[in-house]
């Protein structure tokens, strides 16, 4: 059987809940949410576990902290024998504005933390899908920024692209990257608007 890990980066604790840099987590959490998919507690994460058509998907919170996401990553890839071309990993991004992501089969970790330890360990080759968060933020500001709450405002600007990011990690495990890609990302540079 097919097996795919999908990870969602962010900070486990209740201080971290809802902040920008737990975007990643909330699209797992909606994903889990709407398939009805229960996170247990186990080595290095908060894993998930249902099957699209026969492919077996691995939902993945780290629970290493950011900047040490790569360890559990490595470790889940290697445990369940997964191919490191179905693994998708999404994280936020200040580089993108808010309510806009980009799907890329592979590239640099753009200044990430918990990219780039993964890119440490296992490579830059494979699936990511960065989640804009904007970058209203005055210089020097930037990790009070992205460990700051979404305010119930920007929580609209971003919904529609987390529903949309529910739908990607679907075509990814179903159709494979670059299709994804191809019908995806321009809806992600309109802000995760459908027209």
């Amino acid at each position: 059987m097919d097996k795919y890990l999908i990870v969602g980066l962010g900070n486990v604790g209740d201080e971290y809940d809802m902040t920008r840099h737990n975007t990643g987590f909330m699209v797992l959490d909606a994903f889990a949410k709407a398939s009805n998919i229960v996170f247990e507690d186990k080595r290095y994460g908060f894993v998930g576990e249902t099957s699209l058509k026969g492919r077996k998907v691995f939902l993945l919170k780290p629970s290493t902290y950011m900047n040490l996401s790569g360890n559990a990553v490595r470790y889940w890839l290697n445990k369940e024998n997964i191919d490191q071309s179905r693994l998708l990993v999404i994280s936020d991004d200040v580089a993108i504005p808010l309510g806009q992501f980009r799907l890329k089969a592979n590239g640099s970790n753009g200044g990430h933390n918990g990219l780039g330890h993964i890119q440490q360990l296992i490579g830059q080759n494979y699936a990511r899908l960065r989640m804009g968060i904007g970058n209203d933020y005055p210089q020097g500001m930037q990790i009070d920024y992205v460990l700051g709450r979404y305010g119930e405002e920007e929580m609209k600007v971003l919904q529609p692209a987390i529903d949309l990011g529910v739908d990607i990690i679907k075509s990814f495990v179903l159709a494979g990257i670059d299709i994804t890609m191809n019908q995806y990302n321009k809806l992600g540079k309109n802000g995760g608007s459908k027209s």
